[in-house]
């Protein structure tokens, strides 16, 4: 049976720029959670939680589907690694759970931020971390004139910014753009020069405009984060592999194939016959 993508949430037999897009936010994540008891909450299918649980001392991946939740419980089976169904309005935990929170575009899918933030802050230790990222509205919707219909309510930068500081001491922000890989950048002063163009010319970009905004908020003192980029060749090349294995199954294929045989078998003779002089 062919799966279809809704594009409501990632999932694993997806192969595109989403796909970039999460694995490096989770890479950054992966960064933060050495030997923590970690929360990635709207986990989805579980293979974020899966690669945190490679470096943390437990992780428990919340969602709100019922199917996904049992679907990931069963595909990464671990001792330091569960899953639980739940809301992220009503996290299914006491108070000062968890070292670190991961929630990975999540609060777009809700109209009630200020609920969320409170949430993922009660279940965090005192000082403990919390990662989360979102579109930028501005130019994941505004600009394109584009409209998710599993979008509950986007925020602008500034409103992000003002939903870390109400809830946190401290915060720094990333700001993600993709193409072939996914560039995430620090705020301030950039590290990266960042160039584009064509054949023709070829020009140094400032800034990236910013599709995602990520963040990472405590009360305690963080460590800097760096800028930092995530190749896509193995994925985009994994999308190829499979696009021509979906083309080797069909009919027009297979019967272009036959048809084509005759042709083969007298070039190889020929081949041999020349490996023969």
């Amino acid at each position: 049976m062919e799966k279809k993508w809704t594009g409501e949430r990632l999932e694993t037999f997806v192969f595109n720029e989403a796909m970039v897009e999460h694995l490096h936010r989770y890479a950054i994540a992966g960064e933060y959670v050495k030997d923590k008891i970690v929360l990635d909450i709207a986990c989805g299918e579980g293979y974020g939680s899966n690669l945190l649980s490679k470096n943390a001392r437990a992780v428990t991946g919340i969602d709100i589907d019922a199917k996904t939740i049992n679907h990931a419980s069963k595909q990464y089976s671990k001792n330091n690694l569960k899953f639980v169904q739940g809301r992220v309005e009503n996290i299914p935990a006491p108070d000062n759970s968890y070292d670190v929170v991961v929630s990975f575009e999540t609060l777009e899918h809700a109209n009630d931020h200020e609920k969320i933030f409170s949430e993922l802050k009660r279940v965090l230790k005192p000082g403990g971390l919390l990662i989360i990222s979102t579109p930028e509205k501005k130019y994941y919707a505004d600009l394109p004139r584009s409209h998710n219909p599993f979008h509950l309510k986007e925020v602008y930068e500034r409103e992000f910014i003002k939903l870390l500081s109400n809830h946190f001491s401290n915060h720094y922000c990333f700001y993600q753009s993709s193409g072939l890989s996914s560039v995430i950048m620090t705020e301030g002063k950039n590290e990266i020069s960042i160039y584009e163009g064509n054949y023709e010319t070829v020009q140094a970009v400032g800034n990236i405009d910013p599709l995602y905004l990520i963040a990472i908020a405590s009360d305690n003192e963080i460590v800097k984060p760096a800028s930092s980029i995530f190749l896509g060749r193995s994925i985009f090349q994994a999308a190829l592999n499979d696009k021509e294995q979906e083309i080797k199954h069909t009919l027009s294929y297979k019967t272009g194939y036959l048809l084509l045989q005759p042709l083969r078998v007298i070039r190889n003779m020929f081949k041999k016959q020349g490996h023969g002089l």
